[in-house]
C-alpha cells in the first residue's frame, strides 16, 4: 500500500484532504497522529474552506516542514533551502493538475478568500464528484517519491 493510498483511505474514512496527507507521513515526522491532525485541520477545504490553496498541498508543505525544516529564526539558508523544496513540489503539483487551487480544482467560479463561505458554512459542491480523494492519493504519492530521493538529506525524520 502506498502512502497515497493510505491519504486516500484517511480522506475517505473523514479526515480533511490536509490532514489525510499529513497523516500518511505521520511515522516519519516524530509527532503523533492527534497533534497532526488538529494542527493540520484548518487547511483543508483550500485552508478553512476558503477555496483557496489545496489542502493536499498544504498538507505536502507541513510534512516538508516537520521533515526538512529546522526552527532556528537566525538560519536564512535553511529557510530558503525549505522554501526552495516548497517550490518545486508545488510546481510538479501544479503541472500534472493544472493548479494548485482549491477551488479551480473543484470547477468552481472564483470566488476569493472569505467570500467562499456561505453563513458559518463552506460551499456544498456535489462530494461524489469531488477529485479530492484522487487528489489525496496523488500528493501523497508525489510527496513519498519526493522524499525518497532526498531521504539522506531529512534533518528531523521520527
Amino acid at each position: 500500500m502506498t502512502r497515497g493510498d493510505i491519504a486516500k483511505k484517511y480522506f475517505l474514512n473523514g479526515y480533511n484532504c490536509s490532514q489525510a496527507v499529513v497523516l500518511a507521513f505521520s511515522d516519519m515526522t516524530g509527532y503523533d497522529e492527534k497533534s497532526l491532525a488538529m494542527l493540520s485541520q484548518p487547511f483543508g477545504g483550500g485552508m478553512g474552506g476558503m477555496r483557496e490553496v489545496c489542502g493536499t498541498v498544504s498538507g505536502m508543505w507541513i510534512v516538508l516542514g516537520a521533515l526538512f525544516g529546522n526552527s532556528e529564526p537566525k538560519n536564512p539558508q535553511k529557510r530558503n533551502e525549505l522554501y526552495v523544496r516548497v517550490r518545486e513540489i508545488a510546481a510538479k503539483f501544479e503541472q500534472d493538475n493544472g493548479s494548485l487551487i482549491c477551488r479551480e480544482l473543484l470547477g468552481l467560479a472564483p470566488l476569493g478568500s472569505s467570500k467562499g463561505l456561505v453563513g458559518d458554512k463552506p460551499i456544498v459542491t456535489n462530494k461524489a464528484k469531488r477529485p479530492c480523494p484522487e487528489l489525496c492519493k496523488y500528493a501523497a504519492d508525489l510527496l513519498e517519491e519526493y522524499i525518497s530521493e532526498h531521504i539522506d538529506e531529512v534533518v528531523s525524520a521520527a
